[in-house]
């Protein structure tokens, strides 16, 4: 089923309840919203004879008019490009070119960077809010369009940090079964909730539109366009029970901003995009209560493969509340998830493989990429590259990206156990931990360490938590750690910037 049918279905029931809002107010309701929908797929059908399955791109910064565009497109038929407003030019003319899309509509500043890189087979680039966008909402509205479970609906191109991007084809069902498990299991919705869209609405925020829209919750963009923590508190105030998707780093941001708002009016936090450290996540705890949740997922089954709950969470109580707590949860009701060895067979409770998954939330498979689609889908479940374990009572904790495992003297060292040690130092803002070429070992473990700390403190705390062969071999103090968009530690070039230095060192 079309997911503009949820949308038609709340403005013809419930037209004047609120909808979108610009920070504290409501800007369109759903009768309105429905209609701009409707409009402006009778203009993409009737003026640019975009047929069923079209893909039309938006490059577009957080506002109120992604809500019409998203739906308007869903409505005429066609298939949504969200794609990352804080790419270059030349990558957003590859995303353009990589998924034939027709036709992108682009937030003003991005049209004239896209301009530059377009490809030829754009035909159109239409700006947010211009006069040749107005004039589309003045086309007769049309009827959504059929479109089928398994057919196209959104291209979700991932943030690889190698290579270029990959298009991950997901149908109506894979969205909609995404919602149904967010509805289910992380975050229910009732009438007039709102949800908060500080993070890119391109990407996991925007995922959890379609549920508000069902569910006739109310859409808050900051009038800023993203993540501001001023504002964030400013709006948590203003809208009683809102929840709001975010990477860690802006949860850390929330708890360490000097600003305030009413807690009491969060319904729930949810991380996701990398885990949290455990001693982050106890601060945020402290500072807002029991209102967190964590999912993880991949933009190849999105947001949806494991959950760790807000009361598993909350749950001081249990004797391995920590441990849970390190974890990312359990799998959602709707998917399969494995840990398996090299072979595709699943290792038993306790020991490390690859994550893989298996339900009706797996993309479809890779755009125009058949050779990536079979490594990916290999045996019917989604590799995700990222390895872990499962405890004897079912929960999955992440260890590291495959590619980040160190291998030191023939033992596996998994970053993230390193870093959660060095994290419990007070003076410790950020690190990554990395491996680097050794001659004698293989790998020696580095950290990379945002804080002012002396090695030797650093040095004590891992001899007094973790075996000595996985304690950092050496400490490189930085400002800040290479990062991308989305908030995510870039170790592949972490592992470059240290080459070089290493190198130039002799």
């Amino acid at each position: 089923m079309n997911q503009a049918v949820w949308l038609y279905r709340s403005g013809l029931s419930h037209a004047t309840m609120p909808a979108v809002a610009s920070g504290t107010r409501v800007v369109m309701r759903y009768g309105e919203l429905a209609m701009r929908a409707a409009r402006l797929a009778g203009a993409l059908r009737d003026r640019f004879r975009l047929r069923p399955g079209d893909r039309v791109a938006i490059a577009a910064k957080n506002s109120p008019e992604y809500l019409v565009l998203l739906y308007g497109i869903w409505h005429a038929g066609g298939v949504a490009v969200p794609a990352n407003a804080k790419l270059h030019g030349a990558e957003l003319g590859y995303i353009l070119e990589h998924s034939g899309a027709r036709l992108c509509f682009a937030s003003k500043g991005i049209d004239s960077d896209i301009a530059v890189h377009a490809p030829a087979s754009l035909e159109r680039l239409i700006a947010i809010g211009g006069a040749d966008y107005e004039a589309l909402f003045s086309a007769d509205a049309i009827d959504v369009v059929p479109r089928g479970g398994d057919d196209l609906a959104w291209l979700f191109y991932t943030s690889g940090t190698t290579g270029k991007p990959k298009g991950a084809m997901l149908t109506h069902r894979n969205l909609a079964m995404a919602s149904f498990a967010y509805g289910a299991e992380v975050d229910p919705v009732t009438p007039g909730d709102a949800i908060l869209h500080a993070a890119p609405m391109s990407h996991g925020s925007g995922l959890y539109i379609m549920q508000h829209v069902a569910r006739l919750g109310v859409q808050v963009v900051p009038e800023s366009g993203g993540f501001e923590p001023d504002e964030v508190f400013a709006l948590i105030d203003a809208w009683p029970r809102a929840s709001m998707f975010a990477a860690p780093t802006m949860i850390k941001r929330l708890v360490d901003s000097p600003a305030d708002g009413n807690a009491g009016h969060i319904r729930t936090l949810i991380w996701g995009g990398a885990p949290m450290y455990v001693e982050d996540a106890l601060r945020a705890l402290d500072r807002f209560g029991p209102r967190l949740a964590q999912i993880y997922g991949q933009g190849e089954a999105p947001m949806t493969i494991t959950t760790l709950t807000r009361q598993d969470i909350a749950d001081r109580d249990h004797p391995r509340w920590r441990e849970r707590l390190a974890s990312c949860g359990k799998p959602y009701a709707s998917v399969e998830v494995m840990v398996a060895d090299a072979t595709g067979q699943p290792v038993p409770t306790g020991e490390t493989g690859e994550i893989l998954v298996r339900g009706d939330v797996v993309m479809a498979g890779y755009w125009q990429n058949a050779e990536a689609t079979a490594a990916s889908l290999a045996g019917g479940y989604l590799h995700t590259g990222d390895v872990g374990a499962f405890d004897a009572d079912g929960y999955l904790t992440l260890k590291d990206r495959s590619k980040d495992l160190i291998i030191s003297g023939g033992s596996n060292i998994y970053p993230r156990e390193v870093e959660e040690v060095l994290l419990a130092h007070d003076a410790v803002r950020e690190v990554s931990v990395i491996g680097r070429p050794d001659a004698d070992w293989g790998e020696a473990v580095v950290a990379y360490v945002v804080g002012e700390v002396s090695p030797d403190e650093l040095d004590a705390l891992c001899l007094a938590r973790i075996a000595r062969f996985k304690r950092p071999k050496d400490y490189v103090f930085v400002d800040a750690l290479p990062k991308n968009n989305y908030g995510k530690i870039l170790k592949t070039e972490l592992r470059a910037r240290d080459l070089q230095r290493h190198s130039d060192k002799g």
